[in-house]
């Protein structure tokens, strides 16, 4: 199973933490635990995090219990709205709050300015009387990884990008392109262009100093191929690459002079995720990677590594007591382990109940 949903996390951040080297069987596992996962935390904090462009509907009058102005979107969070009509009529920005407005996104509620004219119901029924269109979601926070190397037509699902954006993005990244959302589903590998320099280098683990013609064309936390050897860039000094040799489990060798350097610069996406549109995109057009919230990741990487310590030994992985009771008993190392976690998500973003009258 590749990762084809929205999730909150990647193959190769949860494979550092496992030190798994790529093998095609735990890159299927990796991404299926890592979307299991993903969903839990949804479950968790009732809400769906990341964010789309969409076009919600609610009823009113409903059954919440609020007062008139003010609309609870329940299980919906709201990053920012773009229309918003009732019964028909369209709801000017000016006449409607979103709120709670002291933190800003994610926003729970919408409620009409009292001291306008506007008004929510008035509808033929109260059946799906208030729309929304909106980017939906916890945050829309991207930072620039980097940018583009290729003009990308409506349809290509290969993205060609630079070193910045191989060394940032990994399999189940959102990213944007000007107005366009596209999901990771898997990389490839492209030459980079450049090539071993200098002497080579041998088949030693000491052997870091790898020599190209402009350093400049690679970034720190690239992981680049040489021939079968994969090697982690750690460092980048001028025209010297300082790497970490057979990385992810690849099997160190020499390497002579001259022999061409690859990397995982070929993006396979789905164009026109998440509710926006596919679109053509410039050479150099920015790649922005949505921001997963710290706490999220982290979750969602617990509870997937859980899932896959406990399929390794078919759900009965133990771990000693020793250390936490001075005995020497085994006990399941079962979900309990991931309290803390839950604990932390909740706390953090958990979106709370609220008593109604029905």
């Amino acid at each position: 199973m590749a990762i084809t949903v929205p999730v909150y996390s990647t193959r190769e951040i949860l494979k550092r933490s496992l030190d798994q080297g790529e093998v095609p069987k735990n890159n299927r596992n990796i991404d299926r635990c890592i979307a299991s996962a993903s969903r839990n935390a949804e479950a968790l904090v009732h809400m769906v995090m990341y964010p789309r462009v969409a076009t919600k509907y609610f009823d009113w009058p409903n059954n919440q219990g609020a007062v008139a102005w003010r609309l609870w979107l329940d299980d919906q969070v709201l990053v920012s709205a773009s229309s918003v009509t009732s019964g028909g009529v369209t709801i000017a920005s000016s006449d409607y709050n979103l709120e709670p407005n002291r933190s800003g996104p994610p926003y729970n509620r919408l409620e009409v300015v009292t001291s306008s004219s506007a008004s929510l119901g008035g509808g033929d029924t109260h059946q799906r009387d208030v729309s929304i269109t909106g980017v939906w979601g916890i945050h829309d926070d991207h930072i620039t990884a980097g940018v583009t190397t290729e003009a990308l037509d409506a349809s290509e699902t290969g993205v060609d990008v630079s070193a910045a954006v191989s060394a940032e993005v990994g399999v189940g990244s959102i990213l944007k392109i000007d107005s366009e959302r596209m999901l990771v589903t898997d990389r490839a590998q492209l030459d980079t262009g450049q090539n071993v320099g200098g002497a080579g280098l041998t088949a030693n683990k000491n052997a870091q100093a790898l020599t190209v013609t402009d350093g400049t064309q690679f970034s720190v936390d690239e992981v680049i191929l040489i021939e079968s050897e994969r090697m982690l860039i750690e460092e980048i000094t001028g025209n010297t690459l300082v790497v970490e040799r057979a990385f992810e489990g690849s099997t160190m060798a020499a390497h002579a002079a001259g022999v061409d350097i690859y990397a995982p610069r070929t993006l396979t996406v789905q164009r026109g995720a998440l509710g926006s549109t596919a679109a053509t995109h410039n050479s150099g057009a920015s790649v922005q990677v949505w921001q997963v919230p710290p706490v999220v990741r982290q979750y969602v990487n617990a509870e997937a590594i859980h899932q896959l310590m406990q399929e390794q030994t078919g759900w009965f992985r133990t771990m000693s007591a020793s250390s936490i009771f001075g005995g020497t008993a085994k006990r399941a190392a079962t979900v309990e382990a991931l309290v803390d976690f839950r604990d932390q998500m909740y706390r953090t973003h958990g979106r709370k109940a609220r008593v109604r009258t029905i």
